[in-house]
């Protein structure tokens, strides 16, 4: 791969930047602490890295042979994110019921309708594919390398989250940060839907 640095520049970017994934980790490392996120953590990073094998793979031609494909997925994946902020606010501020977190399984599955996991996938497909390597080969490498370097930067954001936390146990200051993360989470799902 000649352009291993840009590429792990990108993945990094991708991965540490604001988005849906993002937001929800702050929210769930306040709410719960980092070892209680790490499932989401990790099932958020087996899930980019699947899109983005699938991805590159050849799943991208659908989306050109049918540009409707792609429309559909982005606006379901924005009316969850939607979904996620309602349920965000509407959460409980007790500290003895704080809100449910995001299960492995779930996290990962929340990659097929995340708008920012399938641009970073699409990109890599058609920009980053090493040559020289079959394509499985350079599939597998490239999904492999984006989660290597994913994992450390989405961590990140559920320690931020954690260290956030101390500062809620004030059921109104719980409230208050409830209704920022999901009113940014709105915000974003907004944003991608353009």
């Amino acid at each position: 791969m000649n352009e291993l640095l840009p590429f792990l520049t990108y993945c990094a970017l991708m991965s540490g930047t604001p988005g849906p994934n993002n937001m929800m980790l702050v929210a769930s490392g306040a709410h719960h602490g980092y070892r209680r996120t790490l499932p989401a953590i990790l099932g958020m990073v087996c899930g980019v890295a699947t899109l983005t094998f699938v991805m590159c793979m050849g799943l991208g031609a659908l989306f050109i042979a049918w540009p409707a494909l792609h429309a559909a997925l982005k606006l379901a994946g924005t009316l969850y994110m939607l979904v996620l902020a309602w349920r965000l606010v509407g959460q409980p501020v007790a500290m003895d019921r704080p809100p449910q977190t995001l299960g492995f399984v779930q996290a990962a599955l929340f990659q097929a309708v995340n708008p920012k996991s399938w641009l970073r996938a699409v990109t890599v497909a058609s920009v980053f594919m090493p040559a020289g390597l079959s394509l499985p080969a350079a599939a597998l490498l490239v999904s492999l390398a984006g989660a290597l370097v994913g994992f450390p930067c989405i961590s990140g954001w559920a320690l931020f989250g954690s260290w956030i936390g101390r500062l809620l146990s004030n059921p109104g200051r719980r409230r208050a940060f409830n209704a920022i993360m999901a009113a940014s989470l709105a915000l974003l799902a907004v944003m991608l839907m353009r």
